[in-house]
């Protein structure tokens, strides 16, 4: 074959050419430390590249990022409620005091004072945030637990809020109060009694009851003979066959809006006497969400043969409307089924409830179906879980419930109002005291002073007996309370250890795929050099044998 000097020149360039491209892909390399800088340049190194990318941006996310945000609020949750068990120790200590008998109702005044407080910061203490999201109150972290303000009554204001509660009980939520009924020697003092009258009541007269109760999570309840709350029984088997079918369940009337009556903590004949009176009744009272159930109703709906299924399980239901909200309040959508019914109309179409903890089904009764909600007999949870690993999910809230628990402020309002009577007969029979004081006992009038003294003593008995027992069982609610805390702080612990352990593997895993990611992307910068300094080399050398070669042509000897 002729080679002519053309062949040659273009040959020459070709080898150059392609020696300066790989001259210029071990410079990239040297600049960018990568073996590749386009998928075409490695198809192999490429694929892996991408699957491992992937593998270290996933595991980013779940140490730098999702375990770390976890951690630190499982820190703040377990901060918050070690605080809330001081507190709960601390009062468990006051009750102890307030249980001492010698106590009067001026030393129980003032523990009864500290318990508001510690219960106030109780409360408050579930209001803690972090990063702006409150830790108790589940999906909803841009709502406190409780009112932060008092809100207006006036359903014009734009702050105005009614809510429709409907909370889900059992039999073990009917409890009974004792009741002293002190008849006439209420009112009694040195100006209003005339003992030259007679005894202002009698020993014999002073009776002491227990009445079965059910006490609301809330006091200062829209409620009158007109609008009444309904009280509904879901049997057990009812509950079963609509767990089964994902329905709503079946609720029967258990006690009627006829047996019930509205009657205020200041009406005459009060509640008490009422309920005492009407043993086939229920009184609500709706100052103090108290619902009192007469002897004869309880035996008849709660105790009877008919409702044996009361104690295997059966769920009572109670609905009734509240649109007065003081500051510390816990706000009902985070502890019940409820609507919020500030805007609703009669106009479905425009109707603005909003329903809290309600679940949705599909009726296939009517057709088309329908979408429907409704109350479910087992409780809404609402936990957050962080992905912290392939198909590992760790829950971090703690949900209000678990540890807020209403009965605590209900104890104490039952505390105060136990107390006012207290005062009410230490006051008659100071009174009373003062005016046998300066009375020879041959007066006429001292023997009816006596009588009555004797009356307001039994009746101080009773109450002071009553508030002792009171105190013993705020002892052991608080106790109670107390429990479900440490069982919290100990799960909340216990998924902090847990989030440690995922949090090390997630290290160790970062660090592999780091370095299997760095193996095959990232070059040896020495064997990348040598080659670089070589063909730096094999380029010098080439042009200045293409320059010598080239120099003469067939020309030059014509």
């Amino acid at each position: 074959m002729r080679m002519t000097n053309k062949i040659m020149q273009n040959n020459s360039l070709y080898n150059i050419n392609n020696t300066k491209e790989l001259t210029d892909k071990l410079s990239t390399q040297m600049s960018t430390k990568k073996k590749i800088t386009r998928p075409s340049d490695d198809p192999v190194i490429a694929i892996r590249a991408l699957r491992l990318r992937s593998d270290v941006s996933q595991i980013t996310q779940f140490y730098e990022k999702n375990a770390k945000d976890g951690a630190s609020w499982l820190k703040v949750t377990g901060d918050a409620l070690e605080t809330t068990s001081e507190l709960l120790k601390n009062m468990i200590g006051l009750c102890t005091q307030g249980a001492v008998k010698d106590f009067d109702s001026n030393n129980i005044a003032i523990v009864i004072a500290q318990l508001k407080e510690l219960k106030g910061e109780f409360y408050s203490t579930g209001n803690v945030d972090y990063a702006g999201r409150y830790m108790f109150t589940g999906y909803r972290t841009d709502t406190p637990l409780t009112f932060m303000e008092n809100l207006p009554e006036n359903e014009n204001d734009p702050a105005y809020r009614k809510y429709s509660i409907t909370e889900q009980l059992d039999i073990s939520s009917l409890d009974t109060i004792n009741y002293t009924d002190i008849g006439t020697l209420k009112g009694v003092s040195k100006e209003s009694y005339n003992p030259a009258n007679g005894p202002a009541e009698e020993e014999k007269d002073i009776s002491n009851s227990d009445i079965y109760r059910i006490r609301l999570s809330y006091d200062s309840i829209n409620a009158d003979n007109t609008n009444k709350p309904t009280i509904n029984i879901i049997t057990e088997a009812n509950k079963k066959a609509a767990a089964l079918n994902g329905t709503e369940p079946t609720e029967n009337t258990l006690v009627a809006s006829g047996d019930i009556e509205v009657v205020s903590a200041t009406a005459n004949p009060n509640p008490q006497d009422y309920v005492l009176a009407n043993p086939d009744k229920a009184v609500l009272i709706p100052e103090t969400g108290e619902l009192l159930i007469g002897a004869d109703l309880y035996e008849a709906k709660f105790n009877s043969v008919n409702n044996t299924d009361m104690t295997t399980g059966a769920e009572i239901r109670i609905t009734y409307e509240k649109d007065s909200w003081k500051k510390g309040d816990m706000r009902p959508e985070h502890y019940f089924a409820c609507k919020d019914i500030t805007k609703a109309d009669p106009d479905p179409a425009k109707d603005g409830t909003i329903e809290y903890n309600h679940v949705e089904y599909l009726d296939t009764t009517v057709n088309p179906p329908q979408k429907k909600k409704f109350i479910p007999c087992d409780k809404v949870t609402q936990f957050l879980e962080y992905d912290v690993g392939y198909n590992q999910r760790i829950r971090v809230n703690t949900t209000a419930d678990e540890v807020f628990t209403m009965d605590m402020d209900r104890n104490i309002d039952d505390m105060e109002n136990a107390l006012a009577s207290l005062k009410e007969i230490e006051a008659v029979k100071t009174d009373l005291e003062k005016m046998m004081k300066g009375m020879d006992e041959s007066h006429p009038d001292y023997a009816n002073l006596k009588t009555t003294y004797a009356a307001a003593e039994k009746a101080h008995t009773h109450i002071r007996e009553n508030m002792q027992k009171m105190f013993e069982g705020l002892i052991t609610k608080t106790q109670e309370i107390s429990d479900l805390t440490s069982l919290a702080i100990t799960d909340n612990g216990t998924r902090a250890s847990r989030l440690d352990l995922i949090d090390n593997r997630l290290m160790t895993q970062k660090s592999t795929f780091e370095t299997l990611q760095s193996a095959n992307e990232d070059i040896d910068v020495t064997e990348v050099t040598v080659k670089l300094t070589s063909m730096d080399f094999s380029y010098q050398s080439a042009l200045l044998a293409t320059g010598k070669i080239l120099q003469n042509s067939l020309m030059n000897y014509i």
